[in-house]
């Protein structure tokens, strides 16, 4: 009977939402307006089915020190928060 307790009292799996690829390169060509205006860009190189983004910085944030903050702190916290789905945004490895 405890086995069944336990079993009872386990959450239930969540399913993870399908990622909304429309709405993510919606939501990218958002942000890009933003990293365009320094002179900046982003080009959405791949999202997977479990939800990772990867994308490349180009233009002035191609080799700008703070792109990493950027992509971590700014660019994957607004796709977590507009785009169900999204799970980890990385940069491309070139």
């Amino acid at each position: 009977m405890a086995e069944n307790e336990n079993a009872a009292q386990e959450p239930a799996k969540e399913e993870k939402p399908q990622l909304n690829r429309a709405l993510l390169e919606e939501t990218i060509n958002i942000i890009r307006q933003s990293l365009q205006a320094d002179g900046g860009d982003i080009a959405l190189v791949d999202a997977t089915d479990d939800g990772v983004v990867t994308l490349e910085m180009q233009g002035a944030c191609a080799g700008c020190p703070l792109s990493t903050y950027d992509m971590s702190e700014g660019i994957e916290r607004i796709l977590k928060e507009h785009v169900p789905g999204v799970t980890r945004v990385q940069p491309a490895l070139l």
